[in-house]
């Protein structure tokens, strides 16, 4: 068996670029024979950026509503806050004492704000070691990750095997960085990466109405209603052809080659499309959101059963520390 983790962000609802990029393909993986996957929300982590504690509360409740509307089966895996395995903590501050400085200032979660250091917490500077707990306290086999994370893995790593090598035991499995070639890259509404930093997402549990008006916003060319229009350079099929089938991904083609369809049809074409093909996970999610005790049982069944993981290795770092 396969051990996968995965932290997941506490930031807001997760967008539609998060949901194809990472919600389902993880949520695929996790379905594999013979894989056990460990899907903590990472609400410490959040500190770093988000203070408030209602937004990170809701934030929370969102990330999980989502995992669980899209059918994380948590009876064979486990979603989890961060914040309720407290023994995580404490193995960072262990960890902590087996990482060297220059491995922290080298990493690029505080390199890119090195050059302001006014806005840089003590907490950002530590984040690798706190990712390194989250991690080797499961003895996670696998992380998926995308390019721009695999640093952190490597530092993972480096320090598992420092404290490995430190006592002469093997306390702490390497786990290794999985990506995938073929993650999505899905458009925002302005033609940019879907990110929140660049407030062009789209949120697909908005009430209709609302959901609409996003994807109205969406950028397009000139070209007028009667004439034919480039699918390939528009943002507005970039989206429906990563949703659609090939049967619809061809008569969208047909539309725009031919002239008479306007962008305005492509995008209700576009809307009407996230209705269908997330209907039953739009349903599940204002569900979860209006009744947060059924969010909260889920999770705390997965913390329980993290819980007594966390507590059998750390059992064996302090014995090992002298503790």
């Amino acid at each position: 068996m396969s051990r996968i983790l995965t932290g997941i962000q506490s930031t807001n609802i997760p967008h539609l670029g998060n949901i194809l990029g990472a919600v389902l393909p993880a949520i695929e993986l996790s379905k594999q024979a013979g894989n056990e996957s460990l899907f903590f929300i990472a609400d410490l982590h959040s500190l770093t950026t988000q203070k408030d504690a209602s937004q990170r509360i809701q934030s929370v409740n969102s990330v999980a509503a989502t995992w669980l509307a899209f059918d994380f089966d948590t009876e064979k895996n486990l979603l989890y806050r961060q914040s309720r395995i407290p023994e995580v903590c404490e193995l960072t501050w262990y960890l902590s004492c087996f990482t060297p400085y220059p491995m922290l200032a080298n990493a690029h979660s505080f390199k890119d704000k090195s050059g302001r250091l006014n806005e840089v917490y003590t907490g950002l500077f530590t984040y690798p070691v706190l990712m390194a707990a989250d991690i080797i306290l499961y003895d996670a086999e696998y992380v998926p990750v995308g390019k721009d994370q695999i640093q952190h893995i490597e530092i993972t790593r480096d320090i598992a095997q420092k404290f490995n090598t430190q006592y002469n035991q093997d306390v702490f499995l390497l786990p290794q960085a999985k990506t995938d070639e073929n993650v999505m890259i899905v458009p925002g509404t302005d033609g940019q990466k879907m990110s929140k930093s660049y407030n062009n997402f789209i949120n697909i549990f908005l009430p209709e109405k609302e959901l609409l008006k996003v994807i109205k916003t969406i950028i397009t060319d000139t070209t007028p209603l009667e004439e034919p229009k480039n699918s390939s350079t528009c943002n507005v099929f970039k989206l429906y052809s990563l949703l659609a089938n090939d049967t619809q991904i061809m008569e969208m083609q047909a539309n725009y080659a031919k002239g008479g369809y306007g962008y305005g049809h492509a995008k209700t074409a576009l809307y009407e499309l996230i209705l269908t093909k997330f209907e039953r996970a739009r349903t599940r999610y204002a569900e979860l959101m209006n009744n947060p005790a059924l969010i909260e049982k889920e999770l705390q069944i997965g913390e329980a059963k993290a819980r007594t993981m966390a507590q059998e290795k750390l059992k064996l770092v302090r014995s090992v520390l002298g503790f």
